[in-house]
């Protein structure tokens, strides 16, 4: 059998997964970014380049390397129980609680928005949702070539035209930068490292990578090294095309505020910037192409959803569960683009670390024989670090300011951990209990090992 892939499979898959990770909020936080970055983009955008690029490609990698079948079997790693309650929480936030409602709410605020009067967003944004997820459901109930197709296609034409307009952003710019916001006036680089966390992709990574190795495998490829090494290879294609569609947008975002003023999301910068420069059949073009290329990741997350859990409860038919995601998945997005970016952060907050660490580790569970042990106490350290972030960011987001029985675990976090204020405070710690238990565990299994 022949174990070389060629170039243009290498391409094949590559694109395959960009499509997968191409989704609504790749196209509205760069945008965002920019906007209130202004002429503090380029430490803003590496940061966002740094979660919204580089953790995506290692959780790949790390999807790779580990040799699992899916992401519950390495998450459970640390516990069966945990890679559950991991997996289930990770699945709900790129599916219904977040992620799903929000291709709803971006297709909406980018293709139909623009066209209804202020007075009556709430009634248009329930209408379109409707039959948005009305399609949705149909689609998603019986699955077929048809969607995976459709996609195929949009995926190439809507980055053709988005090149086109970053292309006349970059060469002809709507206004000059402004000053940036308050948040990006000191800390531009970690404001945009946090900001990445949006996107969700290094979370939908540990879910896309399987889809990749197997790929990969149908082409032949079996050994470890070798699944590496493609998987390496495509998803370096991948996040390329990725990072260089962040940039352009962020700069289109920077660029757009002189003259289209300052916006809650990033929506409405890419629709007005379409209606700009190409006029009212740029905005219709921009939008049947969003609002189509969004329908399939809708239908794409709905579907995976209603797969996974169908293994955890069998008694309940896939159908069923579609169903129910679809219906909840348009209740979320109800509530509108804004909230639904709002409440997804404190879940992002205490779910990011927690990934990023099991990234980390399965590259370096080799080096201790894979103990329980290490896994164990690396999570929970993060864990108790990760579920404080989360509660403050919820805090904040419900408005509450005073938050006292917090204040001592708090206190204590900020006087003791390296950048906790930069939302960084469980790296030290995660990567010092690692060092720690690994030699431990690696002391135990040599002992064990002579005794034998």
């Amino acid at each position: 059998m022949n174990n070389k892939i060629t170039f243009s499979s290498y391409l094949a898959i590559g694109f395959m997964l960009f499509a997968l990770f191409f989704g609504a909020g790749n196209l509205i936080f760069p945008a965002q970014l920019g906007q209130y970055a202004g002429s503090s983009i380029w430490p803003a955008i590496i940061g966002f380049l740094v979660t919204g690029v580089g953790l995506p490609l290692l959780g790949i990698l790390a999807m790779g390397f580990s040799g699992s079948r899916n992401l519950q079997e390495l998450s459970s790693r640390v516990h069966p129980v945990y890679g559950i309650f991991f997996t289930a929480l990770l699945y709900l936030t790129i599916g219904p609680f977040f992620a799903a409602p929000r291709t709803g709410t971006v297709a909406y605020e980018v293709g139909i928005a623009p066209f209804i009067s202020e007075g009556s967003q709430q009634t248009g944004l329930l209408i379109f949702t409707i039959i948005f997820f009305a399609a949705a459901l149909l689609f998603s109930l019986f699955p077929g070539k048809l969607v995976g197709n459709v996609g195929k296609i949009l995926a190439p034409a809507l980055v053709v035209l988005l090149a086109v307009l970053l292309l006349f952003a970059i060469f002809n710019p709507m206004g000059a930068m402004q000053s940036p916001q308050e948040a990006y006036q000191s800390g531009a680089f970690v404001t945009g490292f946090l900001e990445g966390y949006n996107t969700m992709d290094a979370l939908a990574s540990l879910v896309f990578g399987i889809i990749v190795i197997n790929a990969i495998r149908a082409l032949g490829i079996t050994s470890k090294s070798g699944i590496l090494s493609a998987t390496a290879r495509t998803g370096v294609i991948a996040i390329t095309l990725l990072g260089i569609i962040y940039v352009g947008i962020a700069v289109l975002g920077a660029t757009s505020t002189e003259t289209l003023g300052l916006f809650d999301t990033g929506g409405p910068v890419l629709s007005g910037a379409a209606s700009h420069y190409f006029g009212t059949f740029g905005s219709i073009m921009l939008a049947i192409m969003i609002i189509l290329a969004c329908l399939t990741t809708a239908i794409g997350l709905i579907t995976a959803n209603a797969e996974y859990f169908n293994t955890l409860f069998p008694k309940i038919s896939y159908k069923v569960l579609v169903v129910f995601f679809s219906v909840l998945t348009f209740v979320i997005a109800n509530f509108g683009l804004a909230n639904i970016i709002t409440f997804s952060i404190p879940v992002l907050m205490f779910l990011y670390p927690l990934a990023i660490v099991l990234m980390l580790l399965t590259f370096v569970s080799p080096l201790f024989n894979h103990a329980r042990m290490v896994y164990v106490a690396t999570i929970a350290v993060t864990f108790l670090i990760s579920i404080f972030d989360g509660l403050v960011a919820l805090c904040d987001s419900l408005g509450i300011e005073n938050f006292s029985w917090m204040n001592p675990v708090l206190d204590f976090y900020e006087s003791v951990l390296p950048f906790y204020n930069q939302g960084l405070g469980w790296l030290i710690p995660a990567a010092i209990v690692i060092a720690i238990t690994g030699v431990i565990a690696k002391v135990q299994s040599i002992g064990s090992t002579q005794e034998v």
